[in-house]
């Protein structure tokens, strides 16, 4: 009993340590990367607790500080993703009734560069018939695997790339001003362009694939961050209905996203709704909300939905989007506060490693 009980302790540690590393505002991988498995965190703070308590009587005053911080430590954790809950409030409201004219679906995949399966992506993308494709991480074999989508989206922003940074974009919806950039890193390419709905209505579309603050990548989580916000600030400073989509390579909780956020008045159409969890597709245990989809106030939902996997590391994710021009009027956009807006604009101007 006495082991089990110095493991529960150590290991009850570990968890509050973790729970704790990402409030230290470093962009050292190290810091950043346990902003990710909250829940993971959160599973394992209940059940040190649950057996600590049962098996042990938390009768000495360490015993008690121990169990305390161990309480306080899952309220927090529960604090941070109560809003990816349905317990929590919508923060996109869904359309009562149907626009088509004014709707837009997407599908944005992240294939996974080394997976050969292009039959299984084409079969999920023939599917669910999206007006957007973005698929990310494609290289050449890519890029000639889904070279038949040109006959349905006759609008493509094309961009093969063999360093797992790779886009394809493709639309059945004009794309307007379409243009490729390269924001932060000359080999991190991003998509910026016009989308022209049906109904005429125009609005603005992002999107990116940053790297991720893991070894092997990127030992600091400055260059994601950087581009993120840039792209954050472009969006509160156009007046184009917008929507930003892509593997952000970040967590829906993490201080940086909320940042992404307040600064550029997006909302997450998760919040109230759930998780999402999008990687590691292959690893249940190990899977957090990477994929993102993020829209301005002028837009309610009409559908979301994690996709079904074809091999990739990532689940696919689709969503639809209706445009209503009272909409803005109906939600609630972020705002950031003066030390938020002081933080975004360091982080932007922050030299890059």
């Amino acid at each position: 009993m006495n082991a089990l009980k110095w493991i529960l302790e150590v290991s009850g540690a570990l968890v509050i340590l973790f729970s704790v590393i990402p409030l230290i505002r470093n962009d050292y991988w190290a810091f950043r990367v346990f902003e990710y498995p909250r829940i993971q965190k959160l599973f394992l703070n209940l059940i040190i607790l649950a057996l600590y308590v049962s098996f042990f009587s938390v009768s000495s005053t360490y015993e008690i500080v121990f169990t305390s911080l161990i309480v306080v430590n899952a309220f927090y954790l529960l604090f941070q993703i109560l809003p990816f809950t349905f317990l929590a409030k919508s923060a996109l409201i869904r359309a009562t009734k149907k626009d088509d004219d004014n709707s837009l679906s997407i599908i944005s995949s992240n294939v996974f560069q080394d997976n050969k399966n292009t039959a299984g992506c084409m079969k999920l993308l023939h599917k669910y018939d999206p007006d957007i494709i973005l698929l990310l991480e494609t290289d050449n074999f890519w890029f000639k695997g889904t070279e038949t989508l040109k006959e349905k989206y006759p609008h493509q922003v094309l961009v093969p790339l063999e360093n797992t940074y790779g886009m394809l974009l493709y639309s059945k919806l004009k794309l307007i001003d379409a243009e490729v950039r390269y924001l932060v890193d000359p080999e991190i390419p991003s998509i910026k362009a016009k989308v022209q709905l049906p109904s005429g209505k125009t609005i603005r579309l992002y999107c990116v694939h940053p790297t991720p603050p893991v070894p092997g990548e990127n030992l600091y989580s400055t260059e994601r961050d950087k581009e993120l916000l840039m792209v954050a600030k472009e969006v509160k400073e156009n007046n184009l209905a917008t929507i930003v989509v892509g593997d952000l390579n970040d967590v829906a909780w993490s201080y940086t996203t909320k940042l992404f956020t307040k600064i550029s008045g997006l909302l997450d159409p998760r919040k109230g709704r759930g998780f999402y969890n999008t990687f590691h597709a292959q690893h249940p245990i190990l899977r957090f909300p990477l994929d993102h989809v993020f829209c301005s106030t002028d837009f309610k939902l009409r559908r979301l939905k994690r996709l079904e996997n074809f091999s990739s590391d990532h689940f696919p994710i689709l969503i639809s989007l209706q445009y209503e021009a009272i909409a803005h009027l109906q939600q609630e956009e972020p705002e950031p506060d003066a030390d938020e807006i002081k933080l975004a604009e360091e982080k932007i101007h922050k030299k890059t490693n």
